[in-house]
């Protein structure tokens, strides 16, 4: 790889980059792979979503400015059920509506300058490689068929405290009965007659949920993948049967390291449709630079929740603007103090304060690698 200019402290030297993410080091020793759990394209940009697709963007620009090639992929879940309700409450065929939901999501990434992925597997496109992994999952004693529904076996997953509510919630249940354990899920569903449908070896059906993600990642990275980000809410079920799924099929390691990112409140709830506190990105914007709003959600700690209000934007635009001052000063010095924070958990704030103090190339390196 050669020599890199930012290191860690305690690296010199033509040795190997490596970044620290939830306080453990991940050695860069090839391609960055990212795998970011990305949209169900049935709905609005809210600031939630927003706050889970920048970090992997920051994680991507850092990895370049050390000089180590990232490879980021966002999946497109257009097959789920509550996709094709939505469209089905509209009027419309569910894969229109998806094309065009995926359209106005992709519109408010561009506005926050937030890179398109290098790939973006789409559920639909990758039908017959899913089909060859759930086939796989049975082959390997993992899952079993029953009536045209095929099972994942997860009764000796661990689960953290709170499973059966997100189980509830997330599980991706609405199948038949027939399931051999508590917590097994439905990889391949049967499809009635007005569900969108394919063939596969257990009848006219379609995937679920988890192993999409888990089919498609495989097929465009790899068995194995450096970093798994997404939404805190994603921990449990989906990124834990995400990630066992795949370490079945491959019989090794699925991710490196997880990055889930703190959730956004509003009015006392996590911010969601169902209970109504959504803070648009397209409203966000009409009221200030794209730039205010990208500070907003990257002067924090990536991993912890916080909870949105008028104020914080008003000061996000306020240290902003300071930034800006700080960069039009004479300085030369700082640039590598602000690398060692961001290689260190992607510590945003901590380069903050070093690059009002310092100035110059310091401040100017971090609205750089912020896209501020």
């Amino acid at each position: 790889m050669g020599e890199l200019r930012y290191q860690l402290p305690t690296l010199t030297g033509p040795r190997a980059a490596h970044v620290v993410l939830a306080g453990e080091p991940l050695p860069l020793a090839g391609a960055l792979r990212i795998w970011t759990c990305g949209i169900t394209p049935y709905d609005v940009t809210h600031l939630g979503h927003a706050a889970t697709f920048i970090w992997p963007d920051l994680l991507v620009s850092l990895a370049h400015k050390m000089g180590v090639k990232a490879i980021s992929t966002r999946n497109v879940t257009d097959i789920d059920d509550v996709l094709t309700h939505a469209a089905w409450r509209r009027g419309e065929r569910p894969d229109e509506f998806a094309v065009t939901q995926e359209f106005l999501f992709d519109q408010d990434m561009k506005a926050l300058n937030i890179a398109r992925p290098d790939a973006a597997p789409r559920a639909r496109a990758y039908v017959p490689q899913i089909v060859a992994f759930v086939d796989a999952l049975i082959a390997l004693g993992a899952a079993y068929e029953v009536g045209g529904t095929v099972f994942f076996r997860a009764d000796d997953m661990p689960r953290p405290e709170g499973a059966a509510s997100a189980f509830a919630e997330f599980g991706d249940n609405a199948v038949p009965d027939g399931r051999q354990g508590q917590w097994d899920v439905a990889v391949w569903k049967a499809s009635a007659a007005d569900d969108p449908g394919w063939p596969s070896p257990w009848g006219w059906g379609r995937p679920g949920w988890h192993v999409e993600c888990a089919a498609m990642a495989a097929a465009v990275l790899g068995t194995s993948i450096d970093v798994l980000a997404g939404g805190a809410d994603l921990v449990f079920p989906h990124h834990a049967y995400q990630s066992a799924m795949a370490s079945t099929v491959s019989g090794c390691r699925f991710a490196r390291r997880e990055m889930h990112i703190g959730t956004v409140w509003c009015e006392g709830a996590k911010m969601a449709k169902s209970t109504g506190n959504l803070v648009l990105v397209s409203d966000l914007l009409n009221e200030v630079p794209a730039e205010v709003v990208r500070f907003l959600l990257l002067n924090r700690s990536w991993s912890q929740q916080w909870t949105y209000n008028a104020q914080l934007l008003t000061t996000a635009q306020s240290e902003l603007e300071g930034l800006h001052q700080a960069a039009g000063r004479a300085g030369s010095d700082g640039e590598d103090e602000v690398m060692a924070a961001l290689i260190n958990d992607l510590d945003v704030p901590r380069a903050f304060e070093i690059a009002l103090d310092r100035g110059g190339r310091a401040a100017r390196l971090l609205a750089d690698l912020l896209k501020v």
